[in-house]
């Protein structure tokens, strides 16, 4: 179990000294992180999906604002579809996804199926 610890990265923070300290010898503060790799890989190859679904969407219209100088690239967070119910996630998605030409109940459909399984990444501050 001790050798496992040892494997995994660690990430080391300078402490500055105190006033009144008279060690010389800088001290380590150590933070150790461990992510579920499995869980990590899922939200990436989900992030991966949203962005190849988004460029086949959009891939006309794009072109064509790109040619008149303005284009609007929507945005999906993830973490804030995870925040809000099922409901509010499909009126989000519609929302972003309002000015899309082609037909986008099948991609919203299948995101929200997509979401079921994904757990929220803590955030470490």
């Amino acid at each position: 179990m001790a050798s496992k610890s040892r494997d995994l990265p660690r990430v080391t923070f300078q402490v500055p000294e105190k006033p009144g300290e008279e060690s010389s010898h800088k001290k380590l503060g150590k933070l150790t992180v461990k992510y579920n790799r499995k869980d990590l890989q899922r939200w990436l190859d989900l992030e991966e999906w949203i962005d190849t679904q988004l460029q086949e969407l959009y891939q006309y219209q794009l072109q064509e604002e790109a040619d008149a100088g303005t284009t609007p690239e929507p945005e999906i967070d993830i973490e804030d579809l995870l925040e809000v119910s099922n409901e509010e996630q499909k009126s989000k998605l519609q929302e972003i996804l309002h000015e899309c030409s082609r037909p986008t109940e099948d991609f919203i459909t299948e995101l929200l199926s997509r979401l079921q399984g994904l757990r929220k990444i803590p955030q470490r501050k």
